[in-house]
């Protein structure tokens, strides 16, 4: 606690600090591992990839969500994060703007993950690319972490059938 107020006066003192609460998107980014004494930054990813089953050459669409645990409050450089009234009462779980997430691609029979492409989430914690069917296999999203927030990561099976006629 007493490192967290510390964090908050020394961006307060140069001027430079941004506040969110918690029914906001969280904006902190930081590099580096978690760090066990600051509260916080437990994160969900979830992924769908559409259409079901999808026609092998034609788009499908690969997105979803990524949002962190609103328990604790937290400080991430000059970025805090704190309760609100609505996180405390109805939801617990807020969404993350602007994080990296690495999209991957494993077709069935292979044992290699192909990356795919790396994206960020919008303002509003959502994320999403359009690509080309090629093959059956699961898909899979990643949110790496931060030093305040944990990695987490999503997947979803496509089955792909053959070109339309």
């Amino acid at each position: 606690m007493m490192r967290r107020l510390a964090a908050g006066l020394a961006a307060a003192a140069v001027g430079a600090t941004m506040v969110a609460t918690a029914a906001s998107p969280a904006f902190a980014d930081d590099p580096g591992r978690l760090d066990p004494d600051v509260a916080g930054g437990e994160t969900s990813l979830s992924l769908d990839v559409n259409p079901e089953p999808a026609w092998r050459g034609r788009p499908i669409t690969v997105a979803g969500k990524l949002s962190v645990r609103c328990e604790e409050d937290y400080i991430s450089g000059f970025v805090s994060v704190i309760h609100a009234d609505r996180c405390k009462k109805q939801e617990t779980w807020h969404r993350l703007a602007y994080k990296r997430i690495v999209i991957l691609f494993q077709p069935n029979g292979s044992g290699r993950w192909e990356h795919v492409d790396t994206i960020r989430t919008s303002g509003k914690g959502y994320f999403g690319i359009k690509v080309r069917a090629r093959s059956s296999g699961t898909w899979r999203a990643i949110f790496e972490g931060s030093r305040h927030l944990a990695p987490s990561e999503g997947t979803d099976y496509l089955k792909v059938l053959g070109r339309r006629h």
